[in-house]
């Protein structure tokens, strides 16, 4: 190959765009070094360590909000950055955040390796900020996999517990599942889009820019639209769609509760991360296509995840099927996103609605969860507001914003959805999601009735319930922000509420 073009190709690399991701890369192999040169007694500092790091970089992000790097294509179309890129950094970051702080409550209570498991989540991290910005449909399928590797790991983390063992059986096979479906999507694709005899072929199909010219070019091929399904389903996986979404009840319960919550808000970001990019821009001119489909998925998503919370006791099942009807609610914004000019907008403000009261719910669940973190059932709540306000004041906020119950911020999350969608003429989907509001609303407030009133004796035979962990001054003051955020953009959206700007 001749050295110029070698040169051209390094010149592209513009590696500060990727300096976030690269600090954490740097941060997670300090985390390793502190495992082999500190004695074991001050492995103590690694939690610290790693929020240290995740904050710097979160500032690294927010200080250069407006970079240089911002709407370019960069490592020779791998990578595009964008102010949708760079909010998703922020929101990955802040996860991984709230994932540490809820980790180092939860380890405590188990004989396990700590390091690796922050090791593991920075790494995560890096790749789902990569993957929100990737431009190559080879690097979404390379970035894809680490992340899902990490989190296989991740999820069977506390391997001591039968069902967390099981639980990372099902999500492994589950996710090579998907993975083979996008992967045979992605090869659909770059096959028919490099046929020499159809107009518009390229050899660089790989890239979002020359498949969405091909695709334009032939808006009605069939092997190219069973491609697009086959990639839609495989990214349904991700973020629990119907009817991809049976693995998420067995594996939100076998996960640790810090994992759980990762999957339940990161995992799932990402996954329409890549959807919101890959219908906007590569599948836009098969509209006829992705419409129906995307209606499907939402209808069905909205449906199927509140009705099946509504028969759930363990609270990590329910909050796993409640956040199918969430993926239902960000799939009616994608859906309208074609049509609606405030719709992208309005999905990352429900993401970050949906960030907020999560992990306010999962700190609440960490701090009630015994050593048998699969455990954790509605029972266990009863009697809280009277043990500890606090928490039942947390779980109460966190709960009254996932049912999008006014002034809470995840009322106005849903609010910005229903506009988007019925700017879109998606009147159908509207009064599917209603109903599916109505029905959260049961569910969601029978786990504050049990957390608030005790309306039944705890008969001898039933089983004790788990220590309650004491809430320390960090977690208390990241829990209690969360709280106060969640109302507080109830009532004043401030800097977030710019997103609904057309874009």
């Amino acid at each position: 190959m001749d050295i110029t073009v070698l040169q051209n190709f390094a010149a592209n690399n513009l590696w500060g765009a990727i300096m976030p991701e690269i600090m954490l890369g740097v941060l997670a192999l300090v985390l390793l070094v502190i495992e082999l040169l500190f004695p074991k007694q001050q492995h103590q500092m690694v939690p610290a360590a790693a929020l240290a790091g995740l904050l710097c970089v979160l500032g690294n992000v927010l200080a250069t909000f407006h970079n240089p790097y911002v709407a370019t294509e960069t490592f020779n179309g791998l990578l595009r950055h964008t102010r949708d890129g760079q909010i998703m950094r922020i929101f990955f970051l802040l996860a991984a955040v709230m994932v540490c702080l809820l980790a180092r409550v939860s380890l405590a209570k188990q004989a396990m390796p700590r390091v690796e498991f922050y090791h593991i989540v920075l790494v995560v991290t890096a790749g789902m900020m990569l993957l929100a910005q990737s431009n190559n449909l080879l690097l979404l399928f390379v970035t894809l996999e680490t992340v899902t590797i990490g989190l296989y790991i991740l999820v069977s983390y506390y391997r001591n517990n039968s069902l967390t063992l099981e639980a990372g059986l099902k999500y492994l096979v589950m996710g090579a599942l998907s993975s083979s479906l996008l992967l045979f999507g992605i090869v659909l694709l770059y096959g028919v889009a490099g046929n020499a005899a159809l107009p518009g072929h390229t050899a660089q199909a790989m890239h979002y820019g020359q498949l969405a010219s091909f695709l334009a070019a032939n808006p009605h091929n069939f092997l190219a639209s069973i491609g697009i399904v086959l990639v839609l389903s495989g990214v349904a996986f991700k973020i629990g769609a119907f009817p991809f979404q049976i693995w998420v009840p067995d594996v939100y319960q076998g996960a640790p509760t810090p994992v759980t919550a990762f999957l339940a808000v990161s995992s799932k970001a990402v996954g329409f991360a890549v959807l919101l990019s890959l219908s906007l821009t590569v599948f836009a001119s098969y509209g006829w296509l992705l419409m129906p489909v995307l209606t499907f998925f939402a209808g069905a998503t909205l449906l199927f995840g509140n009705v099946a919370a509504l028969t759930q006791h363990n609270v990590k099942r329910l909050i796993g099927l409640s956040g199918v009807s969430h993926a239902g609610f960000l799939l009616l914004g994608v859906a309208a996103a074609s049509r609606a000019p405030m719709a992208v907008g309005s999905i990352y403000f429900y993401l970050f609605a949906y960030l907020l009261a999560s992990f306010a719910v999962f700190g609440v669940m960490t701090h009630l969860a015994g050593a048998n973190d699969t455990d954790q059932e509605l029972d266990h709540y009863a009697g809280l507001a009277k043990a500890n306000p606090f928490l039942a004041l947390v779980l109460a906020v966190g709960l009254g914003s996932l049912a999008g119950i006014p002034p809470l911020v995840g009322f106005m999350g849903k609010l910005f959805i229903f506009i988007s969608a019925f700017q879109a003429g998606l009147y159908g989907l509207i009064a599917v999601a209603v109903i599916g509001v109505v029905i959260s609303i049961y569910y969601y407030f029978g786990w504050i009735k049990a957390a608030f009133f005790e309306t039944w004796a705890t008969s001898p035979e039933a089983p004790a319930k788990p220590a309650r962990t004491p809430v320390d001054l960090v977690t208390g003051i990241a829990l209690g922000a969360l709280a106060l955020s969640t109302v507080v953009l109830g009532f004043y959206q401030g800097p977030l509420g710019a997103w609904l700007t057309p874009r």
